[in-house]
């Protein structure tokens, strides 16, 4: 009877549980949905203020307006998503807006100082998306020599248990599974 009320005391903290982890992610997801709205917002908002301007100066307050919506949305979306790929991926879009920006500030000049300055942007932009890329890399490599580390503790502990025996290994077995994730 006790292992019965142990059961169902174990399903319904489980099924709180389940429906707190359920209400979270519908809360994560109307915040997602709100701070794109925003985005988009924002945008319409500054680029019916451009429309007031001429020349290269609209141009570039266009491209601002475009740039502060793809960083927006961009960075909702990798708070939603909560990885490092999404959080790069959202350092990239913000290179590739700054450059639209910096090309279209370029527009006003001329001959070589327009070709020097559309160089100078690229430049910049690249810079960004090699330091993003060298994160990156340094991450994985961290990370696959954590799991590396992490897979020597646990044949260390493997090994450790092995001078046990009955009830004694299994425990032993178990915890080290635990520890180490396996």
């Amino acid at each position: 009877m006790k292992k019965i009320i142990a059961g169902f005391l174990f399903a319904a903290v489980n099924l709180g549980l389940v429906s707190a982890a359920i209400g979270a992610t519908n809360d994560a997801r109307a915040t997602y949905q709100a701070e794109k709205q925003h985005a988009s917002d924002a945008y319409k908002a500054a680029h019916g203020q451009c429309k007031a301007l001429s020349g290269n100066t609209k141009d570039v307050c266009i491209e601002e307006a475009k740039a502060a919506e793809k960083k927006s949305k961009a960075d909702a979306e990798a708070k939603y998503k909560n990885t490092d790929k999404e959080r790069l991926k959202a350092r990239k879009v913000a290179a590739d807006a700054d450059y639209d920006v910096a090309k279209a500030k370029c527009g006003a000049k001329s001959g070589n100082e327009k070709d020097v300055c559309i160089k100078e942007a690229k430049a910049a932009q690249t810079k960004t998306k090699s330091d993003i890329e060298m994160k990156k890399e340094v991450g994985e490599a961290r990370s696959e020599a954590a799991e590396e580390k992490s897979d020597a503790n646990y044949k260390v502990a493997i090994e450790k248990c092995d001078a046990l025996a009955g009830p004694s290994k299994d425990a032993c077995v178990a915890s080290a599974k635990s520890k180490y994730g396996k």
